[in-house]
């Protein structure tokens, strides 16, 4: 289990290990073909600030060789903003005093239906954390009702059992997502104070569920704000390594959502600028050559526009973070306010200028 190798670390060593880097080690890890935590810790540290053009470029011809030229291209659809945690982020927190809403089965065919006329074929359902409301059952359903539009289903719902996970894949899901929030146990209970997500060792040992399971792709990361980035990113990337190591035939994809604002708001701990995204981008690149980089309409359009060459596969676009944003009730609670406004259409066209093609689904469904 990763609980295991992440109890054998140490965050305030693992993080002045990091700040230590020299220009030698960034220039060490550069040079490399294959490159280990350590070269990770040099490309992510205040050292390799100067080295940022060459890692953008290693990173790009890394890609390019393993994804040739395609962007995939996905998008949310919230079925529910019930939740019974608290986290102190998130518009849809239960201390949070809004109106909640749970899509019935109508009106989730009436949200995939539109979703598939705007050109998607890999979705992503999401929902608050509330087992009662929004359970096991209720996403099973959930996904044999959309699985005739899809070709492709990832979810981001609450951690599960192992045998739920199974259940779920049985009824037609290719991925889930779950990030971490945090790894730094203490401010992550201050974030989760209340509900089943506090508790970090179940949260932290979801991928291992997944994994057992026989999940084919697992979505990592963390809040970028919350905590240091560069130690979060660390142990995210320690993750990574742990699962490729040990759940082998599974896919792995890395999100980098930095916090937005959102109904109630929470000012970032730690500011992370566009240059060391960018920076944050290329390390993943350069430290591993398969995982799939994605990144959300949180970004702004020009941010986004400029890093599709540098190193990303995948991007949301035309999202609406609120249940039925689509058609059934644009104006219900959003979970955050989404940056990039453009429609699907817009966000492919910007993709084919620079030479890129869109792909609709999954590529590797698609190959199979």
């Amino acid at each position: 289990m990763y609980q295991d190798l992440f109890y054998q670390q140490n965050w305030d060593e693992v993080k002045a290990s990091i700040y230590a880097k020299t220009s030698h080690d960034v220039e060490r890890a550069l040079g490399k073909e294959r490159r280990n935590l350590e070269d990770f810790k040099a490309l992510i540290s205040p050292a390799a600030a100067p080295y940022l053009e060459q890692m953008a470029q290693l990173s790009h011809q890394l890609t390019k060789k393993r994804f040739g030229n395609t962007i995939q291209m996905y998008t949310p659809m919230y079925l529910s903003n019930e939740c019974q945690n608290i986290c102190t982020y998130c518009g849809f927190s239960l201390d949070n005093k809004v109106r909640r809403r749970t899509l019935s089965d109508d009106e989730i065919i009436r949200e995939a239906e539109a979703i598939r006329n705007m050109g998607f074929e890999h979705i992503l359902l999401v929902t608050g954390e509330a087992n009662r409301t929004v359970g096991v059952q209720y996403i099973k359903k959930a996904i044999q009702l959309v699985k005739p539009y899809f070709s492709h289903i990832a979810m981001e719902v609450q951690p599960m059992d192992l045998e739920e996970y199974e259940e779920l894949i049985e009824a037609g899901l290719n991925t889930v997502l779950v990030y971490q929030e945090t790894y730094h146990k203490d401010d992550y209970k201050k974030h989760h104070p209340k509900g089943k997500k506090s508790n970090f060792d179940y949260r932290v040992d979801t991928p291992d569920r997944l994994g057992k399971a026989g999940i084919h792709k697992i979505g990592l990361g963390v809040l970028i704000g919350l905590e240091d980035w560069r130690t979060d990113s660390f142990f995210t990337a320690l993750h990574l390594d742990y699962l490729e190591r040990t759940y082998w035939q599974t896919k792995y994809s890395i999100s980098f959502p930095r916090l937005r604002p959102f109904s109630g708001g929470l000012e970032p701990k730690v500011e992370m600028t566009d240059r060391e995204l960018v920076q944050l981008i290329c390390a993943y690149r350069l430290f591993d050559e398969e995982v799939e980089l994605s990144l959300s309409t949180r970004e702004h359009p020009i941010f986004r526009d400029n890093i599709i060459k540098l190193g990303i596969t995948s991007a949301s676009a035309g999202s609406k973070t609120n249940p039925g944003g689509y058609v059934v009730e644009p104006e219900s609670l959003e979970q955050f306010e989404i940056s990039d406004e453009r429609s699907a259409e817009e966000f492919a066209e910007m993709i084919k200028n620079q030479g890129y093609e869109v792909v609709w689904k999954d590529w590797d469904l698609a190959l199979q």
